[in-house]
């Protein structure tokens, strides 16, 4: 069995095209796919300050906030271990990613959890995953100096160990609703080839 992390990171609600996409995605697979979903912009992760990173290391005097932060993060953990593919609504906000999608990220990369300091340098300890990013903007953006989604993306994903990373761009979504409805259609199409 087939089994999706289905990450919302869209602060739009129903306004929001990379949900939209992702939406799309789970009502089209078929019973044989088991799926994770987790909005984090509709139930946001905390923000990680130095208690919550003090806590994340895992010490054994933690205080309450700590051991829940922990919690937390392990269960962040648990639902990409058990996962096969993850499907990541990434959409640009002021050329970056939004701070719902960074603060899943920075509760997920622990050392010796999910990435390992070794001699030869970082390893990642999730292997064995594809991503998919889909990545939503106003503009067109894809391939320029612009494009911080990309890199980043690929660069925290395989720090954790998933160099497996597919994008799906919906561009140009402010630039005219012929513009946004042709690129919403080629995105679709590019998200179901891919799952």
């Amino acid at each position: 069995m087939t089994s999706l992390l289905v990450l919302k990171s869209s602060i739009l609600g129903d306004n929001s095209s990379s949900s939209a996409l992702i939406d799309e995605l789970v009502n089209n697979l078929s019973n044989t796919t088991s799926i994770i979903e987790r909005d984090l912009a509709a139930h946001p992760v905390p923000v990680l300050d130095h208690d919550i990173m003090m806590g994340l290391r895992g010490s054994e005097d933690l205080n309450e906030g700590q051991k829940l932060a922990l919690a937390f993060s392990d269960q962040l953990i648990t639902e990409i271990q058990a996962s096969n593919t993850l499907v990541i609504a990434a959409p640009m906000y002021n050329f970056s990613v939004p701070t719902q999608l960074k603060n899943w990220i920075d509760l997920i990369a622990r050392a010796g959890v999910t990435f390992a300091y070794t001699e030869q340098g970082p390893k990642g300890l999730l292997t064995n995953k594809k991503a998919i990013v889909i990545t939503t903007r106003g503009g067109i953006h894809k391939d320029t100096p612009n494009d911080h989604v990309v890199g980043y993306m690929k660069t925290v994903l395989g720090f954790i160990g998933i160099s497996d990373v597919e994008f799906v761009y919906c561009e140009g979504l402010a630039m005219g609703a012929e513009t946004a409805k042709t690129s919403m259609e080629s995105a679709r199409r590019t998200l179901l080839s891919l799952v």
